[in-house]
């Protein structure tokens, strides 16, 4: 099975148009920042990495890989990853832009993303990956924000912008946690019919013995 979903979001960071710039330049800072994602290894503007996601007991990682650009001018980068399960014949592919401009409170990061599943996630369809998208980029907004927050931590901040030689097992982000309110959604309607249904039978027996 194969999904194919554009996702658009923004959210605003507490820092300059500049430092904000300066801090999606660096990968090793923002990647950790994105749930349920290790970035094990950075060359130039190629990366690779990890990600593991849950669905209830059944826990899926993948393994891929991407490419940066950057257009300083008009503070924006854009993202091809790919990757696949490391346990499945799952895949998925995206192409992410994300757009910095200055606002009141400090910079409005919007990202559009092309995504393209296949395999086990697909399964959910289009409305519940776009309410998951929304759950994972709130919390990497969070994250950012606590990110930006945090004191210099002088050569130690240096530091953390190189992946470190044997990276932590990711710690897998919980799907099922962010698809159960789409879910019971998407079940209230037939739910609802049928006990329409139930309703008007037991009516029309009661009306027959009559």
């Amino acid at each position: 099975m194969d999904i194919t979903v554009q996702l658009d979001h923004s959210f605003t960071v507490p820092a300059s148009p500049e430092d904000a710039w300066k801090l999606f330049q660096d990968l090793a800072r923002v990647a950790p920042c994105m749930p349920g994602a290790v970035l094990d290894t950075l060359d130039g503007d190629s990366f690779t990495g990890r990600v593991k996601v849950k669905v209830g007991a059944v826990q899926m990682s993948y393994r891929g890989e991407g490419t940066v650009a950057r257009d300083e001018t008009a503070r924006s980068m854009h993202l091809d990853l790919s990757g696949s399960e490391t346990r499945g014949a799952g895949t998925a592919s995206a192409t992410v832009t994300a757009t910095l401009t200055a606002a009141p409170a400090g910079t409005v990061v919007r990202v559009r993303t092309d995504l393209d599943i296949t395999g086990r996630p697909a399964q959910f369809g289009r409305g519940i990956m776009t309410e998951v998208g929304d759950r994972i980029v709130q919390q990497f907004a969070a994250r950012l924000e606590e990110l930006l927050n945090a004191p210099s931590a002088g050569p130690a901040a240096a530091a953390a912008s190189t992946p470190a030689a044997a990276p932590a097992e990711p710690e897998a982000v919980d799907l099922g946690a962010a698809a159960l309110p789409v879910l019971l959604r998407k079940a209230a309607v037939p739910a609802a019919a049928l006990l329409a249904v139930l309703v008007v039978v037991r009516a029309l027996g009661r009306r027959s013995r009559g």
